[in-house]
């Protein structure tokens, strides 16, 4: 059966793991092995990593780091980070990767999503849709390039094509709520649950369970990530791995869907 998935969001930038507010100003916050060494021991659902250099900078995914990294992990693991080709996708997930993310390249080079899934299975392939509120209307633009590029384009109608194209799974990243720890855009939540029937995961603005079990009672099943939620901890931000119980995250779920 079909549950909610509790997903921590590593980012990775010039090798250490990084917190950003926005999608600017990245603070260290320690190193990406040994906070998964840490999620691995509270028996986390699952794992998103992100280079958040790699598409900037248009360089090569770093396949040691990622080989490290699956090594250590002992959950489903999602990489991504400059993968441009189906080739650099079935490395990775020849290193012990069970899902590789692709962002940019999926917006500016949509058939990619296609030849990845024919590569390494539509199950392995997630869209990264990172969306900004219009300041008129209800609709959301897709940034890329770390939200430095407006695209123009819908997150709904972007994320209805990435499914006809073969997605497995989309990731929503709000821009507005990035680091704020104020809670998600439900509201971009359920239009995204409304407008496509693969799994999605929605990524922005977690600040405490609450909010988890808030996005899981307007969603439904759903993957609920989290960035700043498992690295900090009490109102000064003192930088703390956590991760909720697994009697914590069970009532946490009983609740929202009850």
């Amino acid at each position: 059966m079909l549950r909610p998935r509790i997903i921590p969001c590593l980012l990775v930038h010039q090798g250490g793991l990084v917190k950003t507010v926005g999608f600017k100003t990245p603070k260290y916050v320690g190193d990406p092995i040994n906070a998964v060494k840490i999620f691995n021991e509270k028996e986390t659902d699952e794992l998103v990593v992100l280079d958040i250099d790699a598409t900037v900078n248009n360089v090569e995914p770093d396949y040691r780091m990622i080989a490290n990294i699956a090594a250590e992990c002992r959950m489903p693991l999602c990489y991504g980070g400059g993968i441009k080709t189906p080739e650099q996708a079935k490395r990775i997930v020849g290193l012990g990767v069970e899902k590789v993310a692709i962002s940019s390249a999926a917006v500016e080079n949509p058939e990619l999503i296609t030849q990845i899934a024919e590569e390494i299975g539509c199950q392995s392939v997630v869209v990264v849709l990172d969306a900004k509120k219009r300041m008129f209307g209800k609709d959301y633009d897709v940034l890329t390039k770390n939200a430095r590029h407006n695209t123009k384009q819908s997150v709904f109608e972007l994320a209805a094509h990435a499914e006809k194209l073969g997605a497995g799974e989309l990731v929503i990243n709000s821009i507005d709520l990035d680091g704020q720890m104020k809670g998600y855009d439900l509201v971009l939540a359920q239009q995204i649950r409304q407008t496509v029937n693969i799994p999605i995961t929605v990524l922005g603005g977690a600040g405490s369970l609450n909010d988890l079990e808030s996005l899981i009672r307007a969603c439904g099943v759903i993957g609920a990530s989290a960035g700043s939620l498992f690295v900090f901890k009490g109102v000064y931000k003192a930088v703390l791995i956590n991760y909720p119980t697994q009697t914590l995250r069970d009532d946490l779920i009983r609740r929202a869907l009850s």
